[in-house]
């Protein structure tokens, strides 16, 4: 009987050690650093045909930043609608962002760690296809524990170094973010590029139009002209007008 309430003790304690932990990340099995993250950023077109949908799916830390951009470029086919629905699920497929326009960006923080998805879908448009331009990514503006103690041992080593080291931080921050500033830029000359082509063969087409139907209005009036004058020379018949 000892023996017995002896185990029951230790299981008890086991029970209560274990049930005591508390984690802050839904998904703490997947907060390793060294996961599969690929890039922390992406950018580039494409081609949604009618009624179409496509996914994808980016790696995100818990508190971290997650964005995405998106812009309509080009749009071709019949009854064209230029909205496009965009939604953001968590690796919960919890539903944290969404859109339904020409452009736009989706911006969050990470609550779980894990791979985000973004689909894209031109439901707007049942005969007509749309090239996109997307931007995503993820990026953290907060440091570690480990690199705050690096950071309080290198200011106590040499306080300059420290100063040297957080302005090199700041500096690639910004760069950062005038990195995604210029990516939008580069999604708006693409759309006014493709809008700009696509006037051009709009004023042609209808210059063209109507240049053909100015002759061909012409040529009838002639025509008609000349059959109102015509005569037959057998019968020696005057002219009608």
């Amino acid at each position: 009987m000892l023996q017995k309430d002896i185990y029951l003790v230790c299981l008890l304690l086991l029970f209560s050690l274990s049930s005591s932990g508390s984690f802050k990340d839904p998904n703490p099995q997947n907060s390793d650093r060294d996961a599969f993250r690929g890039s922390d950023q992406y950018d580039f077109a494409i081609v949604l045909p009618a009624a179409g949908l496509q996914c994808y799916w980016h790696y995100a830390q818990y508190g971290e930043r997650f964005y995405l951009n998106f812009m309509v470029q080009l749009t071709t086919g019949v009854a064209l609608d230029r909205h496009l629905s965009v939604m953001v699920n968590a690796p919960s497929s919890l539903i944290v962002g969404k859109a339904d326009d020409a452009s736009g960006q989706i911006a969050f923080n990470a609550e779980e760690t894990g791979f985000y998805q973004m689909c894209f879908s031109n439901f707007h448009n049942r005969f007509g296809s749309m090239q996109i331009f997307l931007n995503f990514g993820v990026y953290s503006e907060k440091q570690k524990n480990t690199e705050k103690q690096k950071e309080e041992e290198i200011k106590e080593i040499n306080s300059t170094l420290s100063t040297i080291g957080e302005s090199t931080n700041r500096v690639q921050m910004f760069v950062f973010h005038m990195w995604r500033h210029y990516n939008y830029a580069r999604m708006r000359r693409g759309a006014d590029f493709y809008l700009l082509q696509s006037n051009y063969s709009y004023v042609n087409s209808w210059s063209a139009l109507q240049s053909l139907l100015i002759v061909t209005a012409g040529y009838l009036q002639l025509y008609f002209l000349k059959r109102l004058f015509k005569t037959n020379q057998t019968q020696a018949e005057k002219p009608r007008c």
